[in-house]
């Protein structure tokens, strides 16, 4: 089953079996999300930048605490959740930097389970005479010791399209839009996948008002999010 996606923030037809708001309500945890974040409320006048390296450093210093290791056992649970009511014929996951969820052993048990594909983003260098350009490949679960122009590790295997995509967010919002590292990558990527469901992952404390975060015109929406408490969609 392909699930339908969000494009550019709009919501899912309403009792379409992969709406969010269908997959929220059946495994959304019954605690709700805690808001420990301090940007909660923060100004809008705080700039995008500022804030992506407040809640970077943030992450980073949590990352290392007693804490993450439960979160991640947490967020795992509910991911795999998500993953077998998608049923995605290949998944996008991404290879984890600066504190960010770990996807890879949910994906690799999806592979299992749901006998779906797998596959990792390679992207260009912002300054490459190519300009910005962000694509998927094929990843069965192998060691590699390539990496893309970022630097990040990325297989040197055959391109594919997922139809489902795990997004890392550095913020979110619970209406589905996302702060990221600031590159553009895969809000330029989804733009051109109306196809792709994207799912996003954070931690709880990225978590953002819409006044902290003010979605731009350019800004992909999520289909939903997956946090250690459950989803948020």
């Amino acid at each position: 089953m392909r699930p339908a996606p969000r494009a550019n923030g709009a919501p899912m037809p309403s009792g379409h079996p992969c709406d969010q708001s269908t997959i929220a309500s059946s495994i959304l945890s019954s605690r709700p999300l805690d808001r420990r974040n301090s940007f909660m409320s923060s100004s809008t006048t705080t700039s995008r930048q500022a804030l992506r390296q407040a809640l970077l450093q943030a992450r980073e210093a949590w990352a290392a605490s007693p804490q993450a290791a439960l979160d991640q056992a947490a967020l795992h649970g509910h991911l795999l959740e998500v993953l077998e009511q998608l049923e995605p014929d290949c998944l996008g996951l991404y290879w984890p930097i600066r504190g960010e969820f770990n996807p890879r052993p949910a994906a690799l048990e999806a592979m299992a389970s749901l006998n779906c594909r797998l596959a990792l983003p390679w992207a260009t260098k912002k300054d490459s005479p190519e300009g910005v350009s962000m694509g998927y490949r094929v990843w069965k679960g192998e060691e590699f010791g390539t990496v893309d122009g970022c630097g990040i590790p990325c297989p040197d295997t055959a391109a594919v399209v997922p139809d489902v995509v795990l997004v890392p967010c550095v913020g979110f919002t619970r209406e589905g839009f996302r702060l990221g590292y600031g590159g553009g990558y895969f809000d330029r990527w989804l733009a051109g996948q109306p196809h792709v469901t994207a799912v996003g992952v954070a931690w709880r404390e990225a978590e953002l008002t819409g006044e902290a975060l003010v979605a731009e015109a350019h800004d992909h929406g999520l289909a939903l999010i997956v946090t250690p408490d459950g989803v948020v969609g």
